[in-house]
């Protein structure tokens, strides 16, 4: 095919013909209208939506401030803290850098939460976005590795000590947990070898996954349509142009929305990098401001607030709790048989799975540790099945029973608890409170099949319901 470039009037713009000259060698105002300036939105987004186009511009944030705190970072595990306390009181600005970097990672996993949220209550993991919602899946494992792997660096007490009890809990793994550990520390212990590891995973290999899982999250997205808070496919009902007649470009309308959204979320992250960087050793704890010493162990050891929901699982996972799990799956696997539409051999894998777990976990079986483990795992990845759990009729929380509402709710507390309990010392009351919410949390999931789908619900309209502000 023959090279053209379009002809443009003589009295065309530097940029014009600039673009124009771009556009014939590379496709780059196509790629903008595809993915953003004529990309047709649904016009009734409202808030909740505005936490995807934070997520990005905190994804920018990080990679900036990672960027430059890497000039001046030593992954050595004898310089690894002065290099941080240099970069803190030498290097010009570097405090604020630094602030912002790891008030930044906290950031992203409130917004990111958020983001599942509104997934949550509109339904948009349902069909046809479900590849959105298991790429989206993937990149919450990837920030989740990422902030594991950029804990240690500091060099701090709390995160020598916290990579040390992570790292050892896949020792509990049968045959092959204690040389999977050796082979994640890179040593016998946490040494600077395993410094190292961490450094190349957190700098080079998880970002580039990452960035690769953003851009097949969005084009995903752009090729079946965003969802709505009315659950209603826009794309059913086109005008003339065979453009949605319920849906407005991007840009300009929704640029100004996030733009607008960034804003305020600049107005908060500022308030906390320059007032409260620490926010009451949540974001930053107080003993990752002591250097590691192998010989001393904190009192009470806990990962960041981000990762301590799926923590306090582990950790109320005990011999007495394995009881209360073996009554559970019996229950659900007696449920899936009597009220389930699964086919023979499938409810038959379903008995010997829940069979063989609760065989295992006699008192003859496996410890309390592994199951720990498991449950541990378990919580995390049972988010990427949720398209096909949900049985609802309809997608959004606006047309289901006002007791799904209760649902969401009660599923949302046990979580915040389960969160809260995780940064605190373990405790027997504080143990039975988290072993209530692990049921409640492992309910929810499990029982959606049934309780998503009982209850009267209201007609979807045709159309989105849409006021103007």
């Amino acid at each position: 095919m023959a090279f053209v470039e379009k002809k443009l009037p003589a009295d065309a713009s530097v940029v014009d013909k600039s673009l124009n000259w771009i556009d014939s060698r590379f496709p780059l105002s196509k790629l903008w209208n595809d993915q953003w300036g004529k990309y047709y939105a649904p016009k009734n987004f409202n808030f909740w939506y505005i936490f995807g186009s934070l997520a990005m511009f905190v994804l920018v944030l990080q990679i900036v401030t990672g960027i430059i705190l890497v000039m001046h970072y030593k992954p050595d595990a004898n310089l690894a803290f002065a290099s941080v306390e240099y970069i803190m009181r030498e290097v010009p600005w570097g405090w604020l850098v630094r602030y912002m970097h790891s008030t930044g990672a906290s950031a992203f996993f409130i917004i990111i939460y958020l983001h599942m949220a509104r997934a949550l209550l509109y339904g948009s993991y349902r069909k046809p976005r479900e590849l959105i919602w298991l790429f989206g899946f993937a990149i919450f494992l990837c920030l989740m590795a990422e902030a594991f792997f950029g804990y240690l660096l500091p060099w701090g007490q709390m995160s020598y000590w916290g990579a040390q009890v992570i790292v050892n809990l896949f020792g509990a793994i049968p045959f092959i947990g204690p040389d999977l550990s050796l082979w994640i520390r890179g040593d016998y212990v946490v040494s600077d070898a395993t410094l190292n590891r961490f450094f190349s995973f957190h700098v080079i290999a998880i970002p580039l996954v990452l960035l690769g899982l953003v851009v097949a999250h969005l084009m995903a997205l752009h090729e079946v349509g965003s969802n709505n808070p009315d659950g209603v496919e826009i794309k059913d009902t086109l005008d003339a142009n065979g453009n949605p007649v319920d849906g407005i470009p991007s840009h300009p309308f929704y640029t100004t929305h996030d733009i607008f959204g960034v804003t305020v979320f600049l107005v908060l992250f500022s308030a906390v990098v320059f007032f409260a960087p620490e926010m009451g050793g949540y974001f930053l704890e107080y003993n990752n401001f002591i250097p590691a010493d192998s010989l001393k162990t904190p009192l009470h050891i806990a990962p960041t607030w981000y990762f301590t929901p799926f923590y306090s699982i582990l950790r109320a996972t005990t011999s007495d709790f394995l009881y209360v799990v073996q009554a559970g799956i019996a229950a659900y696997v007696g449920l899936v048989y009597l009220k389930s539409k699964l086919s023979a051999i499938t409810k038959a894998a379903i008995a010997g799975l829940g069979l063989l777990m609760i065989i295992g976990m006699m008192p003859f079986g496996l410890e309390a540790k592994f199951w720990g483990v498991v449950l541990f795992g378990s919580s995390v990845m049972i988010m990427a099945v949720l398209p096909w759990l949900d049985q609802s009729p309809v997608k959004s929380i606006r047309y289901r029973p006002r007791w799904h509402k209760a649902v969401l709710i009660l599923f949302a507390v046990a979580f915040v608890i389960l969160g809260y309990l995780g940064v605190q010392p373990p405790s027997p009351v504080f143990n039975v409170i988290s072993q209530v919410c692990t049921v409640v949390y492992f309910g929810f999931f499990l029982l959606m099949p049934w309780w998503s789908a009982k209850g009267t619900f209201k007609p979807v309209p045709q159309r989105v319901t849409f006021e103007s502000h």
